[in-house]
């Protein structure tokens, strides 16, 4: 069994305890992904965690583990980092347009690479702040990059009228709530189980009020 095989088995059960289903080509893909993502992570320095079976539990599972929740044709995932998890709802959904926004131009080159390489044809990198992205999307999604006010203000500009903001969080965010801007509430806060990820993991839904 090689190295890849074992990681393979990894994301295959946690994308059966997640319960979602995937393109018959995303594993492969996934995999791909996570190998780039460790190519390019000894020179660039694009994410913290080393270790391959915790990059594919906190960053290919844990990216997944929001796929119920997302909704619509177009997504923009702000803060992208090196697309996570853009890169993964890209792979999973070919049929919605994912823009990943970073103002990091090392990542956002390793984006570019990533979609090219991969033929992410439903994939786009954009080098920016969030608050100068234009146009709308009927999802968004941002993974732990600032708090839910921030997040809003700098970014609730690119939420469609009826669209679905998806802040994933660790603990809860109770602290953050009352700080929410006006237009736009809370809907739901749901407690996701992440296989091979231990502490605790929400995914915060706001919508326009």
């Amino acid at each position: 069994m090689t190295a890849r095989d074992v990681l393979q088995a990894q994301l295959e059960r946690g994308i059966a305890s997640l319960g979602v289903s995937l393109p018959d080509d995303a594993v492969g893909r996934l995999l791909d992904y996570r190998e780039l993502l460790e190519r390019w992570n000894a020179a660039y320095n694009l994410t913290a965690i080393r270790n391959d079976e915790e990059m594919i539990a906190r960053h290919l599972v844990d990216s997944l583990a929001i796929l119920p929740y997302v909704h619509g044709r177009s997504l923009a995932d702000l803060g992208t980092g090196p697309g996570l998890p853009g890169i993964p709802i890209a792979i999973a959904e070919p049929a919605r347009e994912v823009l990943m926004v970073d103002s990091n131009g090392k990542k956002v080159r390793f984006l570019r690479e990533a979609i090219r390489s991969l033929k992410l044809t439903n994939g786009r990198a954009l080098q920016s702040r969030v608050e100068d992205v234009e146009g709308t999307f009927e999802c968004v999604t941002a993974r732990a990059f600032a708090t839910l006010a921030d997040m809003l203000h700098w970014g609730g500009h690119l939420l469609a009228p009826n669209g679905t903001w998806l802040a994933m969080k660790g603990k809860h965010p109770a602290d953050e709530l009352d700080g929410v801007p006006e237009g736009f509430r809370v809907e739901a806060i749901h407690v996701l189980k992440v296989p091979g990820v231990d502490g605790e993991r929400h995914l915060v839904v706001i919508r326009r009020s």
